[in-house]
């Protein structure tokens, strides 16, 4: 039952719906099967007459609904009860299927369009993960923009026989059915890197669409990156006057992946995503043009900074701040790539359920190792902690909690060798002792990387200068080796990677911009 709250919420959503909206639901004899009726009939009532519960259609051996507009094929669908984090996934549903909901640009569209169909794809979730929702929503947003292409959501708690059959290990995962259920995506991603890849696995059709581009002035400031950084230095710039850009693949970058953050001043605690929200928010408030869901592919120096995007738009700029922060560094060693997803994982809190009363390795002993370390304790049958150096990096309380939970050991001095599967999983991993150089492999059932993050740098390798970690090197006023080229935040030579830092930065590198604007004006 929704309640009081939830449903004054859903009316008020849902008070302007231009058509009827169907959720259909397939019968079944599955004992949550009333739980599904129960949850679909309540999401109805807050709209009568333009939201119907029906039941019809083929029986499923789970739950199973799609949502279509009254007279449409239905295009959105799910199979198991959408409640904790994907309950939103069902609200969004109703909407894009009724014609409405927030949709990226014509041009994101047209490439969405374009993709040669048709197109059928399944992610298969879990309700605990915090990104399986963006996948989905993204997948559907994109089953009502393209004339072929369907997507159901798959519980993979009610669909464990498929999930075992298929190797899955991770969440979100997206196959593509048709393809030999080939994956897609493994992992959290947004709309933009899923076009991506599905414009790599369909490919698009031939079209005119690039000339259907719009054709932009040149900017006076374009940010390259959506984080705290990039958000601080547009914002920045436009309140000096300045025509400005922000293009990034999501606003919020690396604090979408943030769960608790508590040590942003002024605020006493907040949520990756809200505070990626609030960023959004924020910019929105100002004359910035947000350039979300895209991906830079190449970036040429000039008097205008020239910046390409996947899809054909070209965009020019007289200053460039580079925000593009940092992503998990990966370990570069045999059998990482063939098995993520497959048993190589990167967020505990997603993919921790799957490796219930397993045993798992976690690489890395500094905080966020630890504390992933902590966590898979509470569920897998022994967890194993690898650290490169010679003792654990993390604080002593993380390091004193870890040490008395009886499911735990403690591995130092060991660089990963190799990752070891059976070709549709891992089974072992190999280690070796830095010190005698002496071998020792060892069955585990999984893999979590906490590394640390490497610096997105690699577009401007080549226009300024980088130091050996591949961080842009940056004075005190955010300046790169090259005119015009300024950077902020976690892709560069600034100590401490922190949220409030590299807002701090992006400031810097705006107002250093416009510093030199009026200097050679």
């Amino acid at each position: 039952m929704l309640d009081a709250s939830l449903s004054a919420q859903l009316q008020q959503i849902y008070s302007d719906l231009p058509v009827t909206v169907v959720l259909r639901q397939r019968p079944s004899e599955h004992p949550k099967n009333g739980e599904l009726t129960t949850m679909l009939a309540d999401v109805a009532a807050t709209a009568p007459g333009k939201i119907v519960h029906r039941v019809e259609g083929e029986a499923s051996a789970i739950p199973a609904f799609e949502v279509a507009a009254e007279g449409r094929a239905a295009t959105i669908l799910f199979r198991g009860i959408p409640g904790g984090h994907e309950f939103s996934s069902l609200v969004l549903a109703v909407k894009y299927a009724a014609g409405q909901g927030k949709r990226p640009d014509e041009g994101i569209q047209s490439r969405i369009r374009h993709l040669k169909g048709p197109v059928r794809l399944r992610t298969y979730v879990s309700l605990s993960c915090h990104n399986c929702p963006e996948v989905v929503q993204a997948l559907n947003l994109m089953a009502v923009i393209h004339p072929d292409f369907v997507h159901e959501m798959v519980d993979g708690g009610l669909a464990e026989g498929e999930v075992e059959k298929l190797g899955i290990q991770g969440v979100p995962t997206v196959i593509s059915l048709g393809h030999e259920n080939a994956q897609v995506s493994v992992g959290r991603a947004g709309l933009a890197e899923l076009l991506d890849a599905l414009e790599e696995r369909f490919g698009s059709a031939p079209s005119d669409a690039a000339q259907d581009l719009p054709v932009r002035d040149p900017y006076d400031v374009l940010v390259v990156g959506g984080g705290p950084a990039g958000a601080s230095a547009a914002i920045y710039s436009v309140r000096k006057g300045l025509r400005t850009a922000l293009v990034a693949k999501n606003v919020g970058g690396q604090v979408l992946e943030t769960l608790g953050i508590e040590n942003l001043i002024g605020t006493t605690r907040t949520e990756g995503k809200r505070l990626a929200a609030d960023l959004l928010a924020h910019l929105r408030s100002y004359p910035v043009e947000v350039l979300d869901n895209r991906r830079v592919e190449a970036i040429e120096d000039g008097e205008l900074k020239t910046v390409r995007l996947a899809g054909g738009e070209v965009l020019r700029t007289k200053a460039l701040v580079m925000a593009t922060g940092a992503q998990w560094r990966e370990l570069n060693v045999p059998g990482e790539k063939e098995y993520i997803g497959r048993g190589v994982a990167f967020c505990p809190h997603c993919d921790g359920p799957f490796y219930k009363d397993r045993e798992v390795v976690v690489i890395g002993g500094g905080n966020s190792g630890i504390e992933a370390a902590i966590d898979l304790a509470g569920i897998c049958s022994r967890v194993t902690v690898v650290e490169f150096m010679n003792e654990l990096k993390a604080d002593k309380v993380l390091v004193d909690n870890l040490r008395k939970l009886p499911n735990t050991e403690v591995i130092v001095n060991h660089r990963t060798a190799e990752i070891l599967g059976d070709g549709s999983k891992v089974t072992a991993i190999k280690v070796v002792d830095r010190a005698t150089d002496a071998e020792r492999t060892f069955p585990i059932d999984g893999i979590f990387i906490q590394i640390g993050l490497a610096p997105n740098s690699g577009l401007v390798r080549g226009l300024v200068d980088v130091n050996r970690f591949g961080e842009i090197v940056v004075d005190e006023k955010c300046r790169t080796s090259t005119k015009g080229i300024y950077a902020a935040g976690d892709v560069t030579t600034v100590p401490w990677k922190q949220i409030v830092i590299a807002m701090g930065e992006g400031a810097k590198a705006a107002l250093a911009a416009f510093e030199d604007r009026i200097h050679s004006a």
